[in-house]
C-alpha cells in the first residue's frame, strides 16, 4: 500500500480535515452576527443561503478529492498530487 498510507500522510489528513471543520464552525459563528451588522434578516435571506450552500460545495469537493487521492493510492497509481503529507 505504500506511503499513500503512512503515518506522515494520514497525519496531514486528519490535520486537514480538522482545519476545514474548523473554517466551517467559526464561518455559522460569523455569519449571524456579520448579517445583523449590515442589517439583513438574520438567516442571511438569499445570500445567506447561498454563502452557506458554497460553503458545503467546497467541503464536498474536497471530500471527494481526498477518497479519489486514496483510491489512486489503493490501485496504485501515482495519485493525484494533492500534496497530502505524501512521503517522497
Amino acid at each position: 500500500m505504500g506511503a499513500c498510507f503512512s503515518l506522515p500522510y494520514i497525519e496531514q489528513l486528519l490535520i486537514w480535515l480538522v482545519v476545514i471543520i474548523g473554517l466551517i464552525a467559526i464561518l455559522q459563528l460569523v455569519f449571524p452576527w456579520l448579517m445583523a451588522q449590515i442589517g439583513a434578516s438574520p438567516d442571511g435571506g438569499l445570500i445567506g443561503r447561498i454563502i452557506k450552500i458554497v460553503t458545503w460545495v467546497v467541503v464536498t469537493i474536497f471530500c471527494i478529492y481526498i477518497v479519489f487521492d486514496l483510491l489512486s493510492c489503493v490501485f496504485g497509481t501515482p495519485g493525484l498530487h494533492s500534496g497530502v503529507g505524501y512521503v517522497r
